[in-house]
């Protein structure tokens, strides 16, 4: 486990580096104040996920998922699971979804994105919150594409900021890291 600060300061720093986007940290802020199980998937009227924005160690490409449930590609991540460390289950999701190891999440949240789940079978539509995490790629590359997953592949950062077809929240993320400091 890291040392990580609990959400509720790691929003309050996210939205000093990110004022443009204080109202979602609002929305986090809210669900984070709700006293319900807001860490689990059962709670259907929004729940926190973590994410990883896996780059490779050169920083110039990105681990996606073309998701098997949403037939999209993604980052990586998943469901929180009861787990308020959402820096920990971005790198337990990155390393259980791509079997590479070596991963290491940098601190401080990398971006927020809360979207609507389509329902599927017995489960209704629902939110959402994904709190999103770099996390760097520092050993071997090769990854196996697990079973939530119809493919991976290493896609050029660069590649996906100028792709228009590519997801919003994909291009907002490329944008921000090409543009980091």
């Amino acid at each position: 486990m890291t040392d990580a600060p609990p959400l509720a300061a790691s929003l309050a720093d996210y939205r000093r580096r990110r004022p443009e986007e204080g109202a979602v940290v609002e929305l986090f802020e809210s669900l984070l104040a709700d006293p319900g199980p807001v860490y689990e998937r059962r709670r259907l009227a929004g729940h926190f996920t973590g994410s990883a924005w896996v780059v490779s160690s050169d920083g110039q490409r990105v681990l996606l998922t073309h998701h098997r449930k949403l037939g999209r590609w993604l980052q990586l991540g998943g469901h929180a699971d009861g787990d308020p460390d959402l820096a920990q289950v971005a790198l337990r999701e990155a390393e259980e979804e791509s079997g590479l190891a070596d991963l290491v999440v940098q601190p401080g949240i990398f971006d927020l994105d809360r979207h609507a789940i389509p329902a599927r079978g017995a489960e209704p539509e629902h939110w959402h919150y994904d709190v999103r995490y770099v996390v760097r790629a520092t050993g071997s590359e090769v990854f196996a594409v697990g079973e939530e997953s119809l493919d991976l592949e290493w896609v050029p950062v660069v590649q996906i900021a100028e792709d228009p077809t590519s997801d919003e929240s994909l291009r907002r993320m490329a944008a921000k890291w090409l543009g980091r400091a």
